[in-house]
């Protein structure tokens, strides 16, 4: 599939995609501040978010975007 995904896409996608695991992380060691905190069961749904931007973002390939027909590339 070929790249359809720009360099600075790709740099806010690895960013989100780090931040998000972070994040989801956080939330099943408990270690979030309470206006952050979510129910448990969001920790591994931000966490697949977290694996999708990040493997779309090293990628620089969207299927989504492939889709759509966009192309920031």
């Amino acid at each position: 599939m070929e790249k359809n995904v720009g360099d600075s896409d790709a740099a806010i996608r690895i960013l989100a995609g780090a931040l998000l695991g972070t994040w989801s992380l956080a939330i099943l060691k408990s270690m979030v501040p309470q206006a952050l905190m979510l129910p448990e069961i969001a920790s591994p749904v931000l966490g697949i978010v977290s694996l999708v931007l990040l493997f779309t973002g090293f990628n620089s390939t969207c299927y989504m975007y492939s889709l759509l027909g966009i192309d920031t590339s």
